[in-house]
């Protein structure tokens, strides 16, 4: 037994290393800009990570909704279905390689394979390719009524550790041990942009979420790195607030969180990213972009659907509305304006033009046609 706890004493302490080092080192650029170039062809190349189940038919409808809107943009398509190398999860190196050429990706749904040893693919590429921030906006959309009717929330959540780092170990049999893994170049580098991010946005205000109350030291180390980014961001009002408060604040009265810009570990901004997106309608509705210093990857986080998959059923909004924070991303803000106004102006036009998770009739393909017209 006392082997067992000193290996996973060590194994924690390599994690803790890695992970800070990796922080410090990828910490050049404070803020995830895009840093890519143009090809010969004066349009920019993006990687395409087209997914499984319905993620193939929503990927589709993005394609025809760019070449019709004329964006800049040439897709290359990579299959990332994971191998084990050494044990470990690993996307295929041609996948990494098309990703850190294009510094930019859209991914589709993804389904981890089942009994085959692999772990979660998603966490997988964030790990691959160091995507510190997950930024999650969720905005009431005109015309699709839900019972909040004035939602309008941007949450960043640190993508790297907290209690997803994975370091667990049995002490005995009934008796499990997780470690919540908090540094401070980590916390640094997502409250950082967190800050730069509120500027980017026209935004005068940042909400650190957590529970320090509790969790002294974890939580506490993320707080106190918190306030004192905040003495270099004075035009930056910092509030802070307990995670079970904003929860229950938010299914209250949503409205007061517009003026934030809300940031927490990794746990924490994985529970709130999901009630606010239930806010709004569900995750057919809501975008998300995955940043790091070098890469970022932009993704529809709804699942992949199997049930529905190939039935023309699927809804492509979220992966599209992802795909618009691409662009806006690129710098590429004409294009993006127009094909998210196509997006909401579509949905806001009735039930006939909505799919069936929007309470609609709509096929994928009648989704996308309407799209197209109003671009």
């Amino acid at each position: 037994m006392l082997a067992s706890r000193t290996s996973f004493l060590r194994t924690a302490a390599q994690t803790l290393r890695a992970q800070t080092l990796r922080a410090q080192r990828t910490y050049a650029t404070s803020v995830a800009s895009f840093h890519g170039k143009k090809n010969a062809n004066g349009n920019y190349t993006v990687t395409l990570i087209e997914g499984d189940g319905i993620g193939i038919e929503i990927s589709a409808a993005v394609k025809e909704i760019y070449a019709a809107a004329k964006v800049p943009i040439e897709w290359e398509p990579v299959d990332v279905t994971p191998i084990l190398v050494d044990g470990k999860t690993t996307i295929p190196k041609d996948a990494v390689d098309s990703v850190k050429k294009n510094l930019v990706a859209l991914k589709g749904p993804l389904a981890t394979p089942i009994g085959k040893g692999h772990v979660s693919l998603n966490l997988t590429l964030r790990r691959t390719f160091n995507l510190f921030a997950n930024v999650r906006p969720c905005k009431s959309v005109v015309g699709y009524k839900t019972p909040y009717e004035n939602v309008d929330t941007v949450l960043i959540r640190e993508n790297t550790e907290g209690e997803y780092s994975g370091i667990e170990h049995v002490v005995v049999p009934g008796v499990v041990q997780s470690i919540k893994l908090i540094t401070k170049p980590a916390s640094e580098r997502v409250l950082r942009y967190a800050f730069e991010y509120a500027k980017s946005i026209g935004k005068t205000k940042v909400l650190v979420v957590h529970k320090a109350s509790i969790m002294k030291v974890s939580d506490g180390l993320f707080l106190s790195t918190a306030n004192e980014l905040a003495a270099e961001y004075p035009d930056i009002e910092l509030s802070t607030e307990l995670i079970d408060s904003t929860c229950l604040r938010l299914v209250t009265d949503p409205a007061p969180y517009k003026e934030y810009v809300m940031v927490m570990p990794n746990l924490y901004g994985d529970i709130l990213s999901d009630l606010s997106s239930g806010l709004i309608g569900g995750l057919g509705l809501t975008p998300s972009g995955n940043m790091g210093d070098q890469v970022s990857i932009f993704e529809a986080v709804h699942g992949s659907a199997p049930d529905i998959a190939g039935k023309g059923l699927a809804n492509p909004t979220a992966l599209l509305l992802s795909s618009v924070m691409m662009l806006r991303h690129m710098g590429l803000n004409d294009s993006a304006v127009k094909i998210e106004k196509a997006v909401l102006d579509t949905i806001a036009s009735g039930p006939e033009n909505r799919t069936g998770d929007l309470k609609g009739s709509a096929s994928t393909k009648k989704f996308t046609e309407e799209v197209i017209k109003r671009l």
